[in-house]
């Protein structure tokens, strides 16, 4: 299937299925192996053996025709491309199985360890979850953010687990008989009540006595392991794009940038078999370093590091600089006033410091570094479909006692979208929605600056050559709307620029039946 793809590029540009809308990557293939991956190793050979950037950096290999994302096992299109209510937003992945807390739980194991410590669990209908809690001194903290930015990457359209903030009376929790917890290095010991009691009794609760935690569905098919943020699975014929050419890998940056989870790592993921369809799908997982929620030097929850979002855990140069000058090169991070603890809920994050090119995750990511101003342009398209009310109505899902918390929390992000959204639109010329109708090719400028003027040129274009033919010359014209030559010709293209962005788009139309459809776009980076 590999090879077949590399004949593909070299053939001609559009084919008679394109633009597609689904990339069948779920073709049935044997069971692929199981992958183990050390936190320690991905955050070394990513912070010193990292592949060098390639020069130019390629454009996206997974993206159709018009620059979109396909949908696949990695990725399904939603608020992207329909409108979402929010109660569907407030949904998120929720399949309407939350765990039946009236009833014991039964705890199968324990996860010791990392910044989400918790219990995998075993409910009266003998549904499995993940169950995480927040610790004593940050209430909501964890739970909250876990839930909320779940719920975002589910509406922009990553594959995440379906979760649910549930309240449980302690004494709920039984034990199996065969429960272990997992120690660091991979060592299983059984686990007993003092451990449970321990767990518990660190456990935040809410004034009835309940104690709050996230409960995780286990996600169907059998565990790979995560997924790596560059190459490709060796024993999965479905996987031919490398994955530091995927735009939603790249473009994840800047969704990792709004909702500030500077933990998107290659730990923090999940592959899965589908055993009765036999092939792999790729999940995000464990958002509870995102938002205002992180850890501290001993990797215990507590509110996040100003230095989260701002500098790779192990920058260098910046240390030795701030050491060097014996103080006097403070890095800028340092002087940013968070309004906590008066929001104690939701942590620290803040908008007015947050500079949307200039985040960075706990250590660099393949992916994120070969983003390019059309991935870029292409992620925050859906950021920008977050209305007020739609984010409005996700942050609500956190459940936060304060509403003053809850208030700060979707100022905060909406403040953060329009940042994303006015940078990275000025980063190529923001024309887009192209279509036909009527003869006439109209589309919208996504820009906040008035165009001035919009200069067009359009060119027969050769589909087996790619040769062009102009049609007259440059026109101007001051609508967003032009129309369409009459020219015998199977394909058209169209070279679109404005006054205030020289950088031009080539919409390419083929002749239908009843006329010309847009099929694909071009965007000059």
């Amino acid at each position: 299937m590999k090879a077949v793809v590399l004949l593909l590029l070299l053939g001609q540009k559009f084919y008679s299925d394109d633009p597609i809308k689904d990339d069948r990557d779920n073709l049935s293939i044997d069971r692929p192996a199981t992958i183990e991956l050390s936190a320690t190793y991905d955050l070394l050979s990513n912070t010193f053996a990292a592949p060098k950037l390639e020069h130019p950096i390629p454009r996206a290999m997974n993206t159709n025709t018009l620059g979109e994302v396909p949908n696949s096992s990695w990725f399904t299109n939603r608020i992207g491309v329909r409108n979402m209510s929010p109660e569907e937003l407030a949904r998120g992945p929720g399949s309407g199985r939350p765990p039946d807390v009236s009833r014991p739980l039964t705890i199968i194991n324990a996860k010791q360890g990392g910044i989400t410590p918790g219990f995998t669990i075993r409910d009266s209908r003998g549904n499995v979850y993940f169950v995480k809690f927040d610790p004593k001194a940050h209430p909501s903290l964890t739970t909250g953010a876990d839930t909320v930015s779940k719920n975002f990457f589910h509406a922009i359209g990553y594959n995440v687990p379906d979760a649910y903030i549930v309240y449980v009376r302690a004494d709920n929790f039984i034990l199996h008989d065969r429960a272990v917890v997992s120690l660091p290095g991979g060592k299983e010991v059984p686990m007993d009540r003092e451990y449970l009691e321990f767990m518990l009794d660190n456990a935040s609760r809410i004034p009835d006595g309940n104690v709050r935690a996230v409960a995780s569905l286990m996600v169907p098919g059998e565990i790979l392991g995560p997924f790596r943020f560059q190459g490709t699975r060796s024993d999965d014929p479905n996987d031919i794009f490398p994955h530091q050419h995927r735009r939603e890998l790249r473009g994840y940056r800047v969704f990792c940038a709004w909702l500030n989870h500077d933990d998107s790592r290659a730990i923090n993921t999940l592959d899965t078999f589908v055993a009765d369809a036999h092939y792999v799908r790729h999940y995000l997982i464990d958002f509870g370093s995102t938002l205002g929620s992180g850890s501290d030097v001993f990797r215990n929850i507590a509110p996040q590091h100003p230095r989260a979002g701002n500098e790779y855990v192990l920058d260098v140069p910046g240390a030795f600089k701030t050491a060097y000058t014996f103080g006097i090169s403070e890095r800028p991070w340092r002087k940013v006033k968070y309004p906590y603890p008066d929001y104690a809920e939701v942590g620290r994050i803040e908008a007015e410091f947050f500079e949307p090119a200039e985040w960075k995750p706990e250590y660099p990511n393949p992916a994120f570094d070969r983003m390019l101003a059309d991935d870029a342009f292409w992620a925050a398209k859906i950021v920008a479909r977050f209305s007020d009310d739609a984010i409005r109505a996700i942050v609500k899902t956190g459940d936060y006692l304060s509403p003053d918390a809850e208030r700060y929390l979707a100022d905060t992000l909406i403040k953060r979208r329009d940042k994303i959204v006015s940078y990275y639109f000025g980063q190529v010329n923001p024309l887009d929605e192209f279509a036909v109708v009527g003869g006439v090719l109209s589309f919208k400028n996504l820009g906040e600056n008035p165009p001035g003027a919009y200069l067009h040129e359009w060119f027969v274009f050769d589909n087996e050559t790619s040769e062009l033919e102009s049609l007259g010359g440059e026109v101007v014209h001051a609508e967003p709307r032009i129309a369409v030559p009459d020219a015998d010709a199977s394909y058209l293209m169209v070279r679109i620029r404005t006054r205030v962005q020289p950088k031009s788009v080539e919409v390419f139309l083929r002749r239908e039946t009843d006329g010309y459809m847009v099929v694909g776009i071009d965007r000059e980076i």
